[in-house]
Parts: structure tokens; sequence; C-alpha cells
């Protein structure tokens, strides 16, 4: 058995970092932060392109993104860090990061453990569609939330 195969372990162990984490922290200067200190982040599954969310990050949470090789979040409504998955299970393992041609938008691509990014139980946040000037619902509820955060 592969012991670095995320499918075959528990959400909260980390299989082996996909990216290597710099000696110091230098980099997370190149990135354009706002006035409230903070950067977009996009997920992107790996392997389908399909966005999966959005969210944002702090500096501190950026620096562990890549320490833990996990998506670490700032959460703006609790005003903490957000390890997504740390209640759901959803955690995002980081497959690769860029940055936008502005230095002002972070792109995770990552494998979404679970299949499920969204707290309403759906593969991606993104599961309405403007048809004909109003919202539709067009992805299924994978889980219940009353399921997944008991």
């Amino acid at each position: 058995m592969n012991s670095n195969n995320p499918a075959t372990m528990p959400a909260a162990v980390s299989p082996a970092p996909t990216i290597s984490t710099p000696p110091d922290a230098a980099w997370l200067d190149a990135v354009a932060w706002d006035a409230q200190g903070l950067v977009p982040v996009i997920a992107q599954d790996a392997v389908s392109g399909e966005v999966l969310m959005f969210a944002w990050m702090n500096r501190e949470s950026f620096f562990l993104t890549v320490a833990e090789g996990r998506a670490v979040y700032w959460s703006r409504s609790r005003s903490r860090l957000w390890r997504k998955g740390e209640e759901s299970g959803h955690v995002q393992w980081i497959k690769e990061i860029r940055l936008d041609c502005d230095h002002d938008v972070v792109l995770l691509k990552v494998e979404q453990v679970s299949g499920m990014a969204c707290h309403t139980g759906r593969k991606s946040c993104f599961f309405q569609r403007l048809e004909a000037g109003v919202w539709q619902v067009v992805d299924p509820v994978i889980k219940a939330p009353e399921d997944i955060y008991k």
C-alpha cells in the first residue's frame, strides 16, 4: 500500500507535500496584498480544471498552506485561520500554486478530499448558472450539509 496516497489515509494526516517549503518567506513579498492584508484565492481541481471555490488568504495562511501542503484560508467572517476541511473533512491537498500576472490573485490547484468543496454539500461552490435572467441550481447536492456538519 502506498502510504502517501491520500485516499488511503485519514483526512487529518497530510500526505507528503507536493510543493517544497522555501527556507524563508521572502516569496510572500511578491504578492500584492490588499489594504486589509489579504489576497483572493481560487481553488481549482488539479485534474479536471473545475473551479471549486473562492476564498481569501493573509500572509500567515498562505505561509501555512505552503508549509503544510493543504489549503489554509483566512475567514473574514470569523476573523481567524480556517484549514479547509477542519470541520467537514473536505481537505484540499495542494498540488500546485500559481500567482497571476498582477500578483494579486492566487490559484491553488488541489486534490479535493471527498469530492466536495462547498459547504452546501456540492462539488463546487459555483453551482448556480444564470439562465434567461434567473439563477438556476445546476449541480446536485452530493451530501446534505446536516450530514456533514454534525
